[in-house]
């Protein structure tokens, strides 16, 4: 090691032993602002929204439990795989009650195809268990009591308490976690961070449907190696610095975008914009 290294070695020891000293801590360094105003912001849900009024989720479900199972069998693994794995399963127990008379090796013998299946197939047991025990069998509508099942953290909450029960909460997952720090709609170092930076910018009148908007275009649109910006609906509103420089703006933004002024015209009161 050069001396000049050293010298700057010892000086930020020095530098750290004295803040112990005198009880101060480093800075934390505080997540990058989003780069859209609320108008911005609202303009770039306004195209998801127009594109895709309804967008659903891809996990195959029958109702509240199956979805909730479903959700817990989706962490490390594709919808796809997990929609093929569930496919007998909740033919033949959609219930808690069902799902505990099957049994964990039953359960494990269903599922084996997707990963860490041994451990899922105990959770769903054991989350079933819970169900009849302190809920009568049925699925709680409030994060905190779903956040004590096994298997079952923050992100799942979330989306069974909106596509189940129609919350306007909003799960990050890694798609999510991605587009908004890609994009800057919602920067963080943590999928809370993205969060919460999102219930602060999503207006109301689309925070039910936006984490699907951001899931379905950060799956297929936005993709984490290299993203289609040929077939993006943002695009022309998009301030990501990883943005692919077209001749010209894609043709379903155009598109979207005429649909919007269209309804605008027909129809001015149909969804007021945010002021500011």
């Amino acid at each position: 090691m050069s001396e000049k290294k050293i010298t700057k070695s010892r000086r930020s020891a020095t530098g750290a032993k004295k803040m112990a000293e005198d009880g101060a801590r480093p800075a934390k360094r505080r997540p990058s602002r989003p780069r859209y105003t609320r108008q911005e912001a609202y303009a770039l849900f306004e195209r998801f929204h127009a594109d895709n009024p309804e967008p659903k989720g891809e996990l195959d479900h029958v109702n509240a439990f199956t979805l909730l199972v479903a959700v817990v069998l989706s962490a490390q693994a594709t919808d796809v795989g997990v929609n093929r794995a569930t496919r007998t399963l909740f033919r033949i127990a959609d219930t808690p009650e069902k799902m505990v008379a099957l049994g964990e090796d039953r359960v494990r013998e269903e599922i084996r195809t997707i990963g860490l299946y041994k451990t899922k197939a105990k959770n769903v047991i054991l989350l079933s268990q819970q169900l009849i025990r302190d809920h009568g069998g049925r699925v709680p509508e409030n994060r905190e009591a779903l956040e004590t099942l096994p298997g079952v953290g923050r992100k799942t909450a979330n989306v069974v308490l909106n596509i189940a029960f129609g919350h306007p909460t909003i799960a990050v997952d890694t798609h999510l976690f991605r587009l908004g720090n890609r994009i800057g709609i919602a920067p963080g170092r943590t999928p809370l961070e993205v969060e919460l930076a999102l219930e602060k910018i999503v207006p109301d009148v689309f925070r039910r449907h936006a984490h699907h908007w951001l899931i379905l275009h950060g799956r297929y649109i936005c993709k984490a190696r290299k993203p289609e910006c040929a077939r993006c609906v943002i695009y022309d509103l998009c301030k990501s610095t990883e943005k692919v420089p077209l001749d010209a703006v894609p043709d379903i933004a155009l598109r979207t975008a005429r649909l919007i002024e269209a309804a605008k015209t027909s129809n001015p009161e149909a969804i007021r914009e945010p002021a500011g």
